[in-house]
């Protein structure tokens, strides 16, 4: 028994004609007849009784039509998966990110993906990027968006962004009209700074030759350095995506307003580079795909 011959039998039944079941399967009424007669040896029973150039099933056919509707359902339902699919990928998404991203970049992304993907569930992991990259390596997370890179194997990486620090001042300061923040400017200036050991903050030291800053508060998240600010604590310098993302309402990002500060170019210039990783040797999979577009779509 094959599938043809359960297809053209349920045509058959559902028709009660054999010349339509024909034409429904764009065929011939002879090869209906014909597939319907080797189905018929087949089971070892008759399906139809021929009564004046009609056909009626047989109490034996109504049975087994019943058990074809069955496997039918079921192939409904692989066609609506497919479909389903088809337009919302399968599985979950596990994306993991460094705070200044996941505050930033991602609630704005996650809102366009969602719509794209209404019945994808995600999970977003923060941490730092070594543990990110971790993360990603051991495939706990389909991808990783990081500031800086490490050595560790079993991950592939790509630049996402590079982008030039900003002084982050109070709106009333003396410097918040400056055009460009120089790093003698802020000579005497209390100076929240990101911890000792990280990249960033070895490369915020080194723009300044003699440090005449008062270094006063140290703090791991970009987003709490610009609220300290905005609280009159002092100024800093952040990676522009988290200023542009609490100063500016509407923007491709939060969304979130902070009042009270004002993000300037700084010199000199401090990288600030952010990246993507990807489980080495595996493909990217559709719904990875779609949400760094919908990153890249956000990214101011």
């Amino acid at each position: 028994m094959n599938f043809k011959q359960i297809e053209t039998f349920r045509a058959v039944m559902l028709t009660r004609s054999m010349t339509l079941a024909a034409s429904q399967l764009h065929t011939s009424q002879p090869n209906v007849t014909r597939v319907i007669s080797q189905l018929e040896k087949e089971v070892g029973f008759a399906l139809f009784e021929r009564v004046a150039g009609r056909i009626f099933p047989t109490v034996e056919a109504e049975a087994l039509l019943r058990e074809v509707e069955r496997a039918f359902v079921g192939l409904d339902s692989l066609s609506e998966s497919a479909r389903s699919i088809r337009q919302s990928g399968t599985g979950s998404l596990r994306v993991g990110a460094v705070t200044s991203i996941a505050m930033s970049i991602i609630p704005e992304a996650m809102r366009l993906f969602t719509e794209r993907y209404p019945k994808v569930p995600v999970v977003i992991h923060t941490s730092g990027s070594s543990a990110v990259a971790q993360w990603t390596a051991m495939r706990y997370c389909d991808v990783g968006l990081v500031s800086f890179l490490s050595d560790i194997p079993g991950i592939e990486t790509a630049l996402l962004r590079k982008e030039r620090g900003v002084c982050v001042v109070p709106s009333a300061h003396r410097l918040a009209r400056k055009r460009l923040i120089q790093a003698k400017d802020l000579a005497g200036e209390r100076f929240i700074s990101l911890p000792h050991g990280s990249s960033t903050r070895l490369a915020t030291d080194a723009a300044f030759e003699s440090d005449d800053r008062e270094l006063t508060i140290e703090t791991p998240y970009a987003t709490t350095i610009c609220r300290m600010v905005g609280l009159g604590l002092g100024v800093g310098i952040v990676n522009p995506i988290v200023s542009r993302s609490m100063t500016t309402p509407g923007m491709k990002g939060t969304g979130m307003k902070m009042a009270g500060i004002k993000a300037i170019p700084f010199e000199p210039a401090i990288e600030f580079n952010s990246y993507v990783l990807r489980p080495a040797n595996t493909p990217s999979t559709r719904l990875v795909r779609a949400f760094l577009s919908c990153v890249d779509e956000v990214w101011p």
